[in-house]
């Protein structure tokens, strides 16, 4: 039985002192949720997954009215998966003053994602440290899709200490090719039909091939398409081995975001 409780004191009546392993969502959960939930369940622990529509990394005329909030079905979802716990906190209990204190996510807050959404990294890393805390988590599991997100929680657990392990899980796909995401629900079949520029520009392993095919890409705004080291530092002149190229593109009014590992040489 999965247990839906709306407080960190529930949680805990529900699972004593044992080791968590988390899974931090806003809901709305695909194939590509519940394959993290997979690896969850891998180590033996009970899981907890966490369903919070996180107001602190929606910048005002962002979509967070709209965003997707389908609890009842996820939590069936969740139930099927053997899932112990589904942990869904309202807003007034995860910032009971309000966004008072928060994490900034240093430079690397800052480019990418960050230069577009200035707000949003000190928003993800307050919300998931919050989680961490309120769950009890050992563990947790994000997707590689959100890379930058990744590394910045890595960043985060690493310089705060926290005595949590990362698991980063690889990205699912649709039969298409299209990375799994909340959003892609808001894409009109023309509209995915375009999204699908951005697998095919990456599986070109290469930069320039890449860009070429998305600027050729009608309906289709690229926002950065970039090759960076595996931890989004910069690349070395000369550099060879494995790379991340990751792009960021609107479709119609959809943003979506796609990475994937690089060969260099």
């Amino acid at each position: 039985m999965t247990h839906l409780v709306h407080t960190p004191e529930a949680l805990k009546d529900i699972l004593g002192a044992a080791p968590v392993s988390l899974v931090p969502t806003m809901g709305a959960l695909h194939d590509g949720h519940l394959a993290l939930v997979k690896h969850a369940k891998s180590l033996g622990n009970p899981v907890v997954v966490s369903i919070f529509v996180n107001p602190l990394q929606f910048a005002p005329g962002e979509d967070l009215d709209a965003y997707p909030r389908t609890l009842a079905e996820d939590v069936e979802k969740l139930e099927a998966e053997g899932v112990e716990a589904v942990f869904a906190p309202s807003p007034e209990t995860m910032y009971p003053h309000g966004p008072r204190t928060t994490i900034h996510p240093g430079p690397l807050g800052q480019v990418l994602e960050g230069a577009s959404r200035p707000t949003h990294f000190a928003g993800v890393l307050t919300v998931v440290a919050k989680l961490f805390a309120l769950t009890g988590a050992a563990d947790a599991f994000f997707g590689e899709k959100d890379y930058q997100q990744l590394a910045l929680i890595r960043q985060m657990v690493e310089d705060l200490h926290m005595p949590v392990r990362i698991h980063g899980c690889p990205i699912v796909r649709d039969a298409d090719g299209l990375a799994l995401s909340s959003r892609n629900r808001y894409l009109s079949a023309a509209e995915r039909q375009t999204a699908l520029a951005l697998p095919k520009a990456l599986q070109t392993g290469s930069l320039e091939q890449a860009r070429s095919l998305l600027d050729a890409t009608p309906n289709l705004t690229l926002d950065y398409l970039v090759t960076t080291a595996p931890d989004l530092g910069e690349l070395p002149a000369g550099f060879t081995g494995e790379a991340r190229i990751l792009v960021a593109a609107k479709v119609g009014s959809t943003r979506l975001l796609d990475n994937a590992p690089i060969q260099i040489s």
